[in-house]
């Protein structure tokens, strides 16, 4: 492990006393009825300034703030969502939201039908693109307020369009938890994706039976008392996102994917009539106007950004104070004995540093070249194994815990949505407890022992690992 750069008085305590007192600060907002996104960045602002009177060289903690900002996975987020609010907003503009209540009012998809659509959209969307966080920037705007208008449930409506986000994180092979865990165990994406592929579909067929049983039972809202006007040419915007997927099916760039898409959705929000080019950007007559699609879409998800921006902050002083390395070698050296007691620590650990972590990637990234292939090359563990096992744990209780950063772009575009269509906005800590995503997060890790001997199979056949039938029968007596 590397040495701590970061000294603190109270050592690997009072390296973790920041993200302490973030997550306590929003825990306490969120039950007072206060939370939200502007209220969080108070407290993480202040759990990172009082954290420096811990720190023992404060020139030191200020750099490690810094680095903490400039992480380089934090520009890659912050930049897709750039593309992705202004993508978001262009296909808003465009008509699709009127589309789509058109499609309920007249095919009569409405209520749990419409929230099952939803999650169906998020899904396809984020299998295609392998981004969690551009799904939920890019398709929140348009199927919450829709479905609300529609009938559905607010609180199954929210959680099915997030459970759809974190289906390609789960299993695209364009994924970065995907593409992380394979690389950083030599493991081939192809044997990961196929090993996790059934138990994926598994779940996400429970959490389509739960939201169509739940997802129903608002009030439809007609036409008039709407106070837009429905109409079928909206439905062309979701050419654009048929674009974009494709881009990224040609292997091009998820932020020139995006161009694509946004340079379609205005060619084809021009052609319904819904948008004429001064609407991107023009000059505004009046000072604090906006000037146009474009401001529109960088302001809508600016608040997350300066989320994501603390966030990074905060967790570099753990990880630069030594925090996470303490427990990496207290479960290195106290905890793996052998194979069964190897992959749970696996599991328990890749779970437990996602959970301070921003970003599961991060995460990913932080465990796999030290810690996960470490421990499973001491145990004789296949690269796709331990691949498969690192991957399961950052994309499970990721999706429940409030300071992630699918978390936040998701809830923060529906606050924005239920302010500007005067819609209700449940509770981010509701949300997170409720069946769909609870179950569906938690059967991956019971199914991927259902999945093991297909795996071994697999194996076995290509002759590529030598793999041991008993550790099948231990996932079994553990997980089922």
């Amino acid at each position: 492990m590397k040495d701590s750069k970061l000294n603190m008085y109270g050592g690997a305590i009072g390296g973790s006393f920041p993200l302490l007192i973030f997550i306590v600060g929003m825990i306490v907002l969120t039950f007072s009825g206060n939370g939200g996104m502007t209220s969080f960045w108070a407290i993480g602002w202040l759990a990172f300034f009082l954290g420096i009177f811990l720190a023992k060289n404060k020139s030191d903690y200020c750099a490690a703030l810094i680095r903490g900002v400039a992480n380089s996975n934090g520009a890659v987020v912050i930049t897709l969502y750039l593309f992705a609010g202004v993508f978001g907003q262009i296909l808003t503009a465009g008509g699709l939201i009127e589309g789509l209540l058109w499609v309920g009012l007249e095919v009569n998809v409405q209520q749990n039908y419409f929230a099952l659509l939803a999650l169906l959209c998020t899904m396809f969307f984020s299998l295609a693109t392998g981004s969690s966080v551009s799904t939920a920037a890019a398709l929140t705007p348009v199927l919450y307020p829709a479905g609300i208008l529609l009938g559905a449930d607010p609180v199954m409506l929210a959680v099915g369009i997030l459970a759809g986000a974190g289906f390609g994180d789960n299993v695209s092979p364009h994924s970065d938890t995907t593409i992380a865990s394979a690389a950083t165990q030599n493991a081939s994406i192809r044997e990961v994706v196929l090993a996790r592929m059934p138990m994926v579909i598994i779940a996400a067929l429970v959490s389509m039976l739960i939201i169509f049983l739940t997802g129903g039972g608002g009030e439809v809202v007609s036409a008039q008392q709407m106070g837009v006007d429905v109409d079928p040419s909206g439905l062309l915007m979701f050419i654009s996102v048929l674009v974009l997927i494709t881009a990224v099916f040609l292997n091009r760039h998820m932020i020139e994917a995006f161009v694509w898409g946004i340079v379609s959705a205005a060619l084809l929000g021009i052609l319904n009539g819904s948008i004429v080019l001064s609407d991107f950007f023009h000059i505004p007559k009046e000072s604090g106007v906006s000037s146009g699609l474009i401001e529109d879409g960088i302001l809508s998800i600016s608040n997350t950004m300066i989320f994501v921006l603390i966030i990074l902050a905060i967790t570099q002083i753990m990880v630069e104070s030594g925090a996470i390395d303490r427990i990496l070698d207290f479960v290195t050296k106290k905890v793996a004995k052998g194979v069964r007691s190897a992959e749970l620590s696996i599991i328990f650990v890749t779970t437990l540093i996602s959970t301070p972590i921003s970003h599961n990637t991060v995460a990913a990234l932080l465990v796999g070249p030290g810690f996960v292939r470490k421990i499973g090359d001491r145990f004789n563990l296949s690269p796709s194994r331990k691949a498969i096992l690192m991957d399961c744990s950052v994309t499970t209780l990721y999706f429940t815990i409030p300071w992630h950063s699918t978390i936040i772009t998701w809830y923060g575009q529906l606050s924005l949505a239920a302010n500007k269509w005067g819609i209700p906005l449940p509770n981010i800590l509701t949300l997170i407890r409720t069946p769909g995503l609870f179950l569906s997060s938690l059967l991956l890790l019971p199914l991927q022992a259902g999945n093991e001997l297909m795996l071994l199979k697999r194996m076995m056949k290509a002759q590529r690992y030598e793999y041991v039938l008993n550790r099948v029968a231990f996932s079994r007596a553990v997980f089922i």
